[in-house]
């Protein structure tokens, strides 16, 4: 290290979650999972009413979110008193009257609801959003908004008799909208980049919960044992249902007093163009399709390539689950507070101990072993030449990602560009890949610009 670095570099920073709180989330979920597996078996032992057969329907992921949100919400509070922390924005002793917050309250409450029905109205006109996997989410939305309307009521009038500057990003947006108090565009701006967040991803991970947690309920162990592909591929499947569920809740779970609020969004337009890049509809055009040529699904060619050698395929298959389980632990890390393209805390421990932006290094470490895009069947030398360099395109827009993420982040919060310099100096593979790059890059004097201060 050196010696000018000041001492605090000499210690990761502590992680603004704490490893309990996804542990416990990861728990709930499983229990949920054992239990809808189990239903059968738990309405003959019981007598319980309703149907005898394994809960595996959309009602039953929606309520695995219930399972996840819970204990992480439990052990948040009664824990790690997230409720007591400064970067809530709340004074538990200022207990203001009502009186005196009202109005606040109510300008407050009419940019809320102002802003959920715009988003609302773009549900309406966005075509993508009313076919396949999409009508679920709005299914679910829809029946979702009058609680939402409902509850905001009493939940913005309490929280707003605690708070040290009820004058938040919603209330700015609301003094705009009613034009008799003086606001801030900035703050508008914030509340928009926050509310878009939610709008887009939230809907997205609402309308792949489904599918992946029917498959965990109903996937067969015993049958699939002895088949390394089957068996991998069923392990996988199940990792990513930890990170869906766990994913979903961290959009909707966006309150202040658990310390999950969103603090800001990704100012920059290119952090929001390489997220983009990697969702529906941009990335369904097939524009950056990697797999042309190759044998069936994309993700299982190595299953093709490898058959007929068994030890090999166990080997691929658990390498797999390994690149997947730390994509999903990346997630469980985050606790309440996962979410795309949001600065909500720093989280310095669990896979981000090793190295920044783990869940990407692990995605795209993942895709190049299991689609293997340099060996196709299709008797074409261009296709693999074509699919190695989409595959790299791909990779270098979750390049992009992570670059645009930590100028965002180094921006906002020291502690981030505490974690950050750690990093460099002492992360297992971020040091690692560090001194790789220094050595790859042309000798010279280069001229470093500094991160942009976030709006």
């Amino acid at each position: 290290m050196n010696a000018h670095r000041p001492d605090t570099f000499a210690c990761r920073p502590a992680s603004d979650v704490s490893a309990a709180v996804g542990i416990a989330g990861l728990a709930g979920l499983f229990v949920w999972v054992m239990i809808c597996r189990h239903w059968p078996w738990l309405v003959d032992m019981f007598g319980l009413p309703g149907p005898d057969a394994r809960l595996d329907g959309p009602n039953a992921a929606l309520a695995g979110l219930v399972f996840t949100s819970l204990p992480m919400a439990a052990v948040s509070l009664l824990k790690d008193k997230v409720h007591r922390r400064p970067s809530t924005g709340i004074s538990w002793g200022l207990r203001r009257k009502l009186s005196e917050t009202q109005e606040i309250s109510c300008t407050k409450l009419v940019g809320l609801w102002a802003t959920w029905a715009a988003i609302a109205a773009i549900y309406c006109l966005a075509r993508w959003y009313w076919d396949g996997q999409y009508l679920f989410a709005m299914e679910v939305l829809k029946y979702a908004a009058l609680p939402m309307f409902a509850l905001s009521i009493p939940y913005v009038l309490w929280l707003d008799r605690f708070m040290i500057e009820p004058r938040d990003h919603a209330w700015h947006f609301g003094a705009l909208l009613l034009g008799r108090e003086a606001y801030d565009p900035a703050e508008v701006k914030k509340h928009w980049r926050a509310w878009v967040i939610k709008g887009f991803f939230g809907a997205f991970m609402i309308s792949i919960l489904p599918p992946g947690f029917q498959e965990a309920v109903n996937v067969d162990f015993s049958a699939i044992a002895a088949d390394p592909v089957k068996l991998g591929m069923a392990l996988v499947s199940l990792l990513f249902l930890v990170d869906v569920q766990l994913g979903t809740v961290g959009y909707l779970v966006t309150f202040r007093p658990l310390d999950a609020h969103i603090r800001s969004g990704n100012p920059f337009v290119a952090g929001w163009v390489a997220a983009l890049l990697c969702y529906p509809p941009l990335n369904g055009v097939g524009l950056l399709d990697y797999s042309v040529g190759t044998p069936g699904w994309a993700e299982n060619n190595w299953a093709f390539w490898f058959a007929g050698h068994t030890y090999l395929m166990w080997i691929w298959a658990a390498l797999l689950m390994v690149l997947t389980a730390i994509y999903a632990w990346a997630t469980v890390a985050f606790g309440l507070r996962f979410s795309n393209l949001t600065y909500r805390g720093v989280i310095t421990n669990g896979p981000y101990a090793f190295t920044r932006h783990p869940a990407y290094l692990a995605k795209n470490t993942f895709w190049w072993l299991s689609t293997m895009p340099f060996l196709v069947t299709s008797g074409s030398w261009t296709d693999p030449i074509r699919n190695a360099f989409f595959l790299a395109c791909v990779s270098g827009i979750y390049y992009w990602r992570a670059r645009t993420e930590e100028m965002h982040l180094l921006s906002e919060d020291a502690k981030y560009r505490e974690y950050h310099a750690w990093m460099a100096e002492h992360g297992v593979v971020t040091a690692r890949l560090g001194k790789l790059l220094r050595l790859l890059r042309p000798r010279g004097p280069v001229m470093r610009r500094a991160p942009a201060p976030a709006e």
